[in-house]
């Protein structure tokens, strides 16, 4: 346009006579005039800022053009320039823009896109486009709990809840549930549940420490974040329990009138054992319903226990553990001792014996290795002394206890032998002890000290 005004303005000046100097065969031909497409905006408008900013993209095509610009008016304002990316084509060239839109400023922007060809000459394209900002949903967490308020620790609870949206039930949403023990700052999430119809939720949580449990919904595009009440579960520890092990009660079958041994172990949850607990030994004999308590021992090292009592009828024996602040007591499995009812032995005259050369070594000794004793049993044979095959028992009093403990029994060899072998857990004294039969009489050896190194 401004070309052919240009020429037309000439012609009047220079007359018909320059018009025919000026032909076109004699002069250059007029640049084309560029031309410039419609603009297009991704995402499309109106561009909804109202979940956080939004980079919007403008695009345009141009032909015959050097050039192109692409300006921005906000609703309140002046236009300004955004830097454009050029894709040369064939014929038409790409230009493309973009621009973060946020909350504010809100409302109508004006774009105003330019093309300049060769010698000055433009084309342009202009429009409109919204911005919008949508209003949230106001909510709330009502009737929030955490149900029962005092429980055991490691107990279920159940937390429960509704979400509201502008006073309605809000349905379908993802609500937290977190959990500040007391003594601490921070919340921390345990779980997540999706509200149901009327916007109630509810799940059931594991109660491990004393604290506050609440609710929280995180902010959407449609809806503002709530936070519920808080709910105080106080947990107390629930009592440890018991067991014990290893109960056994020996030898099997007795004479009645022997001394029977029981020995166990009292195990408390997560420790190997405990120490200074009382454990009672019950006898219930064959045909009654009847326990009986009969005898009692406080547990030692790792929590084990020993005790004896004077065979009298064939029954059941067990160990039974009362209990104590915050542990729940036990009761052994039971064992069934067979008591023999020998016939009154015709008078004889007993023979003396006696334990010789005992010995408790190598000492001292390291804590776990195998400790080893010997020594000799003999019987008095019309005045002299010959070694005699019995059952003997190796006893042990730990250093600072007054009570001897049973540890194992064994025959000593035709010729009187003795030799056996343990592992040494404390210092203490040990002996051995013969205990006599129909044709001798018991003897105890001298007791031997032997210190167990750590």
């Amino acid at each position: 346009m401004l070309q052919r005004i240009r020429v037309a303005a000439l012609a009047v000046m220079l007359g018909a006579g320059a018009l025919v100097a000026l032909t076109p065969s004699a002069a250059t031909a007029a640049p084309p005039t560029p031309d410039i497409s419609p603009v297009s905006i991704s995402p499309s408008p109106p561009i909804d800022v109202t979940g956080g900013p939004v980079t919007a993209t403008f695009t345009f095509y141009t032909k015959n053009a050097d050039t192109a610009k692409f300006q921005l008016k906000p609703p309140l304002g002046v236009y300004s320039s955004i830097d454009l990316t050029k894709t040369s084509g064939n014929v038409w060239t790409k230009w493309t823009g973009t621009k973060k839109f946020e909350a504010s400023p809100a409302g109508t922007w004006s774009w105003l896109a330019t093309a300049t060809g060769t010698g000055g000459a433009e084309a342009s394209d202009t429009g409109g486009f919204e911005v919008v900002v949508k209003k949230q949903l106001d909510t709330k967490i009502v009737d929030f709990a955490a149900r029962p308020g005092l429980v055991d620790k490691g107990d279920l609870i159940k937390v429960s809840g509704r979400l509201l949206a502008d006073g309605k039930g809000y349905a379908g949403q993802t609500v937290a549930i977190t959990f500040r023990e007391r003594g601490t700052d921070a919340y921390r999430e345990v779980t997540k549940v999706t509200t149901g119809s009327g916007g109630w939720f509810g799940a059931t949580v594991r109660a491990d420490a004393t604290g506050y449990w609440r609710a929280e919904f995180a902010a959407t595009a449609a809806a503002k974040g709530s936070v519920s009440d808080s709910d105080r579960v106080d947990v107390k520890r629930r009592n440890l329990d018991s067991k014990i092990v290893g109960f056994d009660a020996r030898p099997e079958p007795v004479d009645k009138g022997d001394t029977l041994s029981f020995t166990g172990a009292l195990r408390v949850e997560g420790r190997d054992g405990v120490a200074g607990e009382r454990v009672g030994i019950f006898f219930k004999a064959d045909g009654s319903h009847k326990w009986e308590y009969v005898t009692s021992d406080v547990t030692g090292r790792h929590g084990r226990f020993w005790a004896s009592a004077t065979a009298v009828t064939s029954g059941w024996w067990r160990a039974q553990y009362a209990g104590a602040r915050g542990v729940n007591g036990s009761v052994s499995d039971a064992d069934w001792v067979k008591v023999n009812q020998p016939a009154p032995p015709p008078e004889v005259e007993k023979a003396d014996t006696r334990l010789i050369k005992f010995n408790a070594y190598p000492e001292p000794i390291k804590r776990g290795r195998y400790l080893k004793f010997k020594g000799k049993l003999q019987v008095d044979d019309e005045g002299s002394w010959e070694g005699y095959s019995g059952k003997v028992a190796l006893f042990f009093k730990p250093l600072g206890s007054k009570k001897w403990q049973y540890v194992k029994s064994f025959w000593s060899s035709d010729s009187g032998r003795l030799y056996t072998k343990v592992k040494a857990w404390n210092s203490g004294h040990w002996r051995f002890v013969y205990g006599g039969d129909e044709d001798t009489y018991g003897d105890t050896s001298r007791k031997d000290y032997v210190r167990v190194k750590r």
